[in-house]
């Protein structure tokens, strides 16, 4: 078994492993309903609110009951073992509903449904209707055909398709926080990876349709996007109507003009690609966010070869340094995987130092799951073994743990601008939110007439390794 391990952050905003269900409609609008669940990251989930509007458009409500629903659809990850073995075994308890209640279908969504399609559909019967990332706009057609009795697939790979059009729906939304997709696929051949198979060759949307879509949010309330891709830096588009290239750096800014009270974030970036014109937008715009997602996967240049992250540990260094020297006050938070193909003990101690250079406030760790059809699965062994490789996640964990309790000792006395999310998961007398560098804020409501989408300044008075604990220091929201 697989495991993932995160480390210094109270909400996880990718999700893992946890399940998203749609809102309640008005139950006479609609005349069939849908539920769904989504896994992985958080690209799948904004997927599912494109999914979401174009079910809606084809008369289908969503319900929060997976009993009562007509279709229920499954958005898939398949980044990791784990995931995949989560998914069948809600497929299987699916499958035993539809035993029990006649007529139901039942989809598959996303990188599991380009992945393993036959198996789905033909060795297993575990599912209706199978479609990948970019053939959402077919559902109807396959809804209809599943109807009759047929399996419905479409698994086609697109070098187009951004949903560009489509005005997804906010499903589960706070009001306060939404993703915003910017491009969709990958042109990255890391050999551990699986998604340039199951999401198919990078292509950025339109600028235009991505500022309205932000502008749209912020008219509707929304007080914080994030805009998301597979590598945010790549993104270019070129504006043949004012003659204009638009790059990541260029996105941004449109995006911050919106409104000094509208927040941006983006996930995620790439160590080779994230230039100084994307760090000095950040620096110059109070209202993007001075946090960075970038990923190392392992802190020794042999291993990131065997990887194909085509850059060096030095190369990682020396982005960090420029990312520290631009924003002195960036957060940085990583991915980190233990235990990739020939490993040494050498090569696991270059990652636990590159660690502690870094100084990551948080990361996404995990120990290595060879993913069939990948690079590495085809040109290398997965030699490590399960022990060695679990130990070594153990000390990648606790490291980050430490690493993540330093981080927020050295906020303690500061002052920050937080946006008020919801209350705190422990009490309902507490706010919760997060400041510009990603890290969760608890503090008491005390008398203040603050709301969820405020604006507030709060003075860090304690902390844990996940969260920092503050005090409300102003009498009126910002």
């Amino acid at each position: 078994m697989e495991m993932l391990a995160i480390a210094g952050k109270e909400h996880d905003e990718s999700r893992q492993g946890e399940t998203l269900k749609p809102f309640e409609n008005d139950p006479n609008q609609y005349r069939k309903r849908f539920y769904i669940e989504s896994y992985g990251c958080a690209m799948n989930f904004a997927d599912s609110e494109v999914v979401a509007s174009i079910l809606n458009h084809e008369g289908f409500g969503a319900t929060r009951l997976a009993e009562e629903a007509d279709l229920i659809l499954v958005n898939t990850c398949s980044i990791r073992e784990k995931a995949e073995q989560t998914v069948r075994k809600r497929l299987h308890e699916f499958r035993k509903l539809k035993e029990k209640r006649k007529g139901i279908l039942i989809g598959v969504l996303g990188c599991m449904a380009e992945r393993l399609k036959s198996q789905l559909l033909e060795e297993e019967k575990l599912v209706d209707i199978v479609v990948g990332p970019d053939a959402y706009r077919s559902l109807p057609s396959l809804i209809s055909e599943a109807e009759t009795g047929q399996k419905a697939v479409n698994v086609l790979l697109s070098r187009e398709e951004t949903y560009a059009d489509i005005s997804p729906i906010r499903i589960d939304s706070n009001g306060i926080n939404a993703f915003v997709s910017i491009m969709r696929g990958c042109n990255n051949m890391c050999s551990f990876c699986v998604v340039p198979f199951t999401r198919g060759r990078e292509r950025s949307r339109d600028a235009v349709s991505i500022v309205a879509e932000s502008q749209d949010l912020f008219n509707k309330g929304y007080k914080e996007i994030t805009l998301l891709g597979q590598n945010v830096d790549s993104y270019y588009w070129i504006d043949e109507a004012k003659d204009e290239t638009i790059t990541f750096a260029r996105l941004l800014e449109k995006v911050a003009l919106i409104s000094p009270d509208l927040r941006v974030r983006f996930s995620t970036s790439h160590p080779k690609d994230i230039t100084d014109e994307v760090l000095y937008t950040i620096a110059k715009y109070e209202n993007i966010c001075n946090y960075i997602h970038l990923p190392v996967q392992s802190g020794s240049t042999r291993m990131l070869q065997l990887m194909n992250r085509t850059y060096t540990r030095e190369w990682y260094k020396a982005k960090v340094d420029r990312i520290r020297e631009i924003i002195p006050d960036c957060g940085i938070s990583s991915d980190i995987i233990a235990g990739f193909c020939t490993e040494t003990e050498k090569d696991h101690q270059d990652t636990l130092s590159i660690m502690e250079y870094g100084r990551f406030d948080m990361s996404y760790m995990y120990f290595y799951s060879e993913r069939p059809g990948t690079l590495a699965a085809r040109r290398y062994t997965d030699d490590i073994p399960e022990t060695v490789k679990k130990r070594r996640l153990q000390e990648i964990v606790d490291l980050q743990g430490i690493l993540s309790h330093q981080s927020n000792q050295l906020d303690l006395g500061k002052t920050f601008k937080v946006l008020i999310e919801g209350n705190s998961k422990k009490s309902d007398a507490q706010w919760y939110g997060r400041n510009s560098q990603n890290k969760v804020i608890v503090f008491p409501k005390g008398n203040h007439p603050y709301k969820p989408a405020d604006y507030v300044m709060v003075k860090v008075v304690d902390c844990t390794k996940a969260t920092l604990v503050g005090e409300i220091v102003d009498n009126l929201a910002i």
